[in-house]
Order: C-alpha cells, then sequence, then structure tokens
C-alpha cells in the first residue's frame, strides 16, 4: 500500500497537491506518464508521411511536443476521431496505421525530471481500470497495436511474452497485464493508490458562485496524511482549490477516509461504472443482470446449462454479442431482443471489416437468418428484431413487443440487459450534469460528453477541473491518449510561466 496512507493527521495541514486524477485506467495511466517528466519531442531525421505536419514538427524540432502550440501542429489532420488532440497524438505515436502501414513513431523521449509534477492516480482496482472487470478471453475490438501507451509497443511486450494476437488483436487478459507492467516498467508505482472510492469533489472557495464552491469546513477530523504538505490560506481565499473526499480500502476489509486538497482534478473515471437500465417493471428482479460476468458466473456454478431455460439478452452491441458466443459456445438456449433493424446501418456489425471480426459477423448473420418468423439453421438462438421488452414477472417470464404492437411472453432460466452503461459521476455536485454539453441532461460519452476545450481538455464550465477518455468523447485508447498530451501541456504551462 501507498505509505502516504500509513499515518493519520489533521487534514487543515495538509498542503496541496498539484494534480489528482481520478480513475487509473489507461487514460490516467497515459497522463501519469506525461505527468512524470516524460516528454516527448520530435525525432531528428524521422519522416512522417503527412508533409504539412512533417514541415511543422521540422520548425521547432529542439521545443518539445508539449510546449509547442498543439491546436497550430493538429490543424488539417482527419482520421477517425473528431478530437484534434486524439488524431494528433495518434499520428505522432502511430503515422500510417490507418492505412495498414508500419512506419515508426516520430517521436522520442526524454525524462526530464525537473519538469515532473507532483501528482495522484486514485482509482478501485490495480492499474488497468475496467479492464480487470472484463472476462480475460474476451477479444479487444481494436487492433492490438492500438491498445499501447507511449514508448513501450504493445507488440513488443506481446513478443516477449511468446505470446501472438489473434487477428491482430489482443484478449482482456493481456491488455489488463500490460497496463500493470507499464506502470511498473515506467517507475510509475509511487504515483497510483488503488482501492480508493472517492466520494465527493467540491471547491474550497469562500463564495459560491460555482456550483463545485464550498466553504472551507471548520471541523477537523482524522484523514490519510500526505506528508510534508503545507496549505497555504491565499489558494483557499482565492477558490483555487479543490476538495477530494474518499475512503482506501484495506487489506483487512476496513475502510480509512481521506481527504486531499489540489490544485487540478482530472476525472478519468471511463464509464464502465454504470450499466444502462431499461426502467422496466421487474427489472430489478435477482435473475435480471446488467454484466456479462453474471453469465460466466451462472455458468461456472452450473445454475445455467445446455438444459436450461433460454436466456435472453437484449441489446445490439458488442457486449451482447461477447454473451451471445459465450452462450453459443456452452449451447446455452438463447432469446436475443433488440430494437433495431439487422440492416440498419448504426448497427455497430456493419461498420466493422468482415475480415477483422469474424466473430462478430457470425452473430450479425444469426441475428439476420434465425428470426421467430423465419426459422434458420442455428440451433439454440432465436432472433427478436425491432423487438422491446415491456416487463419481467417473478415467475422469470418476459413480455415483449414487436413492431406492429403485438406481444409475446417467454419463460426464461435469465436475462441480460447489455445495452451500454454510463458514467457514475455521483462524486461530483449535481452528478456532474452542470459540465455536460447539454448541462440539463446526464453525462453520456456517446450523446452528451462533458463539454471540454479541445485543445487543453479542461472543462469549459470550471477552470481547474479537466476530463479525459469517455467522459470527454474519446471512446477508443488509442484516441483518449490526445486528452493525456493536451492536459499534461496545459498543466506544464501553468507551472512554467515563461515557456519555450
Amino acid at each position: 500500500m501507498y505509505p502516504v496512507f500509513n499515518t493519520l493527521s489533521n487534514k487543515r495541514d495538509a498542503k496541496p497537491l498539484p494534480v489528482v486524477i481520478i480513475g487509473n485506467g489507461p487514460s490516467g495511466i497515459c497522463l501519469s506518464y506525461l505527468l512524470s517528466g516524460y516528454i516527448p519531442y520530435f525525432k531528428r531525421g524521422s519522416v512522417h508521411p503527412h508533409p504539412i505536419l512533417q514541415r511543422k514538427l521540422e520548425e521547432r524540432p529542439e521545443v518539445s511536443i508539449v510546449d509547442q502550440d498543439l491546436e497550430y501542429l493538429s490543424e488539417g489532420l482527419e482520421g477517425r476521431s473528431q478530437s484534434p488532440m486524439a488524431l494528433l497524438f495518434d499520428t505522432l505515436l502511430r503515422p500510417d496505421t490507418d492505412f495498414g502501414g508500419t512506419v515508426e513513431s516520430v517521436l522520442t523521449w526524454w525524462q526530464e525530471t525537473n519538469r515532473a509534477i507532483p501528482h495522484l492516480v486514485l482509482g478501485r482496482n490495480p492499474p488497468g481500470g475496467a479492464w480487470h472487470f472484463i472476462e480475460g478471453s474476451v477479444i479487444t475490438l481494436s487492433q492490438g497495436e492500438w491498445m499501447g501507451l507511449p514508448d513501450l509497443q504493445f507488440k513488443d511486450w506481446m513478443r516477449k511474452k511468446r505470446r501472438g494476437l489473434r487477428n491482430n488483436r489482443a484478449t482482456a487478459e493481456d491488455i489488463a497485464q500490460y497496463y500493470q507492467h507499464y506502470v511498473a516498467k515506467k517507475g510509475l508505482q509511487k504515483n497510483f493508490i488503488s482501492g480508493t472510492v472517492v466520494t465527493s469533489v467540491k471547491k474550497v472557495s469562500p463564495n459560491v458562485n460555482s456550483s463545485y464552491a464550498q466553504q472551507d469546513p471548520e471541523g477537523n477530523h482524522d484523514s490519510c496524511d500526505f506528508p510534508g504538505q503545507e496549505k497555504k490560506d491565499d489558494q483557499i481565499a482565492s477558490g483555487n482549490l479543490f476538495q477530494v473526499d474518499g475512503f482506501i480500502k484495506n487489506n483487512n476489509g476496513d475502510q480509512q477516509p481521506f481527504s486531499i486538497y489540489t490544485e487540478n482534478v482530472v476525472l478519468a473515471t471511463g464509464t464502465y461504472d454504470s450499466p444502462t437500465k431499461l426502467g422496466v417493471n421487474g427489472e430489478d428482479l435477482p435473475f435480471v443482470h446488467h454484466k456479462l460476468s453474471a453469465l460466466e458466473e451462472a455458468v461456472k456454478s452450473e445454475r445455467i446449462g445446455m438444459t436450461s431455460d433460454p436466456i435472453l439478452i437484449v441489446g445490439a452491441g458488442l457486449t451482447a454479442a461477447d454473451a451471445i458466443l459465450f452462450a453459443h459456445h456452452c449451447n446455452i438456449p438463447v432469446i436475443h431482443a433488440f430494437r433495431r433493424r439487422v440492416n440498419d446501418p448504426g448497427l455497430i456489425f456493419n461498420q466493422l471489416p468482415q475480415m477483422m471480426y469474424p466473430e462478430y459477423h457470425k452473430v450479425h448473420q444469426m441475428m439476420k437468418e434465425q428470426s421467430v418468423a423465419c426459422p434458420g439453421p442455428y440451433e439454440c438462438y432465436i432472433s427478436l428484431p425491432e423487438h422491446h421488452v415491456l416487463s419481467f414477472r417473478e415467475d422469470k417470464k418476459c413480455v415483449v413487443r414487436d413492431k406492429n404492437g403485438n406481444q409475446n411472453i417467454f419463460h426464461i432460466s435469465m436475462a441480460l440487459v447489455l445495452i451500454g452503461s454510463n458514467p457514475n459521476l455521483s462524486f461530483l455536485p449535481n452528478n456532474g450534469i452542470d459540465l455536460g454539453v447539454d448541462n440539463e441532461q446526464p453525462v453520456n460519452s456517446k450523446r452528451n460528453p462533458i463539454n471540454v476545450d479541445p485543445f487543453t481538455y479542461e472543462c469549459v464550465q470550471e477552470r481547474g477541473l479537466y476530463a479525459i477518455g469517455p467522459l470527454a468523447g474519446d471512446n477508443f485508447v488509442r484516441f483518449v491518449q490526445g486528452g493525456a498530451l493536451a492536459i499534461a501541456s496545459s498543466l506544464l504551462k501553468k507551472a512554467n510561466q515563461n515557456p519555450p
């Protein structure tokens, strides 16, 4: 356990940390690497296939990337992301990957310890975040090389483990192990504290102009100590500090509270915390679940098997497809209900190359060919396109309605509602709703991300508060790293009033 939690002291004696990162997935890991004094420069003699970007990089090669004008560097870039910072960092790390090329990164990394910014990365799990929750055998959607972090290629790590990639893709277990190895290899462990749960983030301020502002509490109670720190009253008076409260779970199950003052907070929690629900009657019954792991546990405990009543899988995304593949492998009968048409262009299966994702196209084929109306060649599977679940009953029956308004009742052994997930921002005032692009709706990675400056990732509504990864609309590991570059650049420029 990180030693700063070994002693208790009065929290009012604590000096503010420059940065606290909430979330220890790939977003938090990448940002920690950049804040630990690892600075990227243009590698002299390298040639980027984008000629305009190459010319810009050659203009000031002696100046690190984080100290340059990132908006200028990213201008004119195009790719699979809407974020200019995501496109910039991705193309610097993997110059022609979208075209199947193998051009090496045009970056070289220098460790400049004098530029390191003290910070902590708080997470519930070991470094890697939600990747530790995913069934280890699940194959990633992205290519394996796109799952890597700066200056340690994933394929090189796999080669040392004498493991290969399936269709250039990796397993979730490999990814989780790689992220833990990355933190250790880069010497970042001292920044990471696992087993932490953040319960509150608020601005410490004498005024209430911000929804995050709160009077500095007078109550003195014990909290975890961050040694060698001394709080500055003028920062509190100016409203430039955040207070992060929570607790850490000890090995014996005890909960030890902590309270940290910090100048900047980075939200990197992802969206895996809170599964989306249908909002129908009976959804809270014990046989209705919202995570794939529930099916895996039921199979392992032999509560579900090939002679069981069918399981109902609701949803038409990749998690639902993974559940179907798992059930199919175990010969478990499946009823698959989803709202879209099978040929809807918005369906994820219609956007994936068949050669790279054969297993998902197999599921899509089953969805098209094995409906109730048209029995097909696939045993133990029934497709219900354009169907809505109306309710679940205590006798394990499910009522569904088709597009014509006709209702059917199915007897099932369990239900898996796999229709996405939402971030859990309950530790923020008003659940973080005020931070969204639409500040009257809950934050959602696809429909309503947190409103951030595209070149610094600082929240538009709250200075000193940053968001990264899915919370900011970047949903793939290869693209979340651009947010880390933007935040690191912003924080380094704040620390140095006279950058190069």
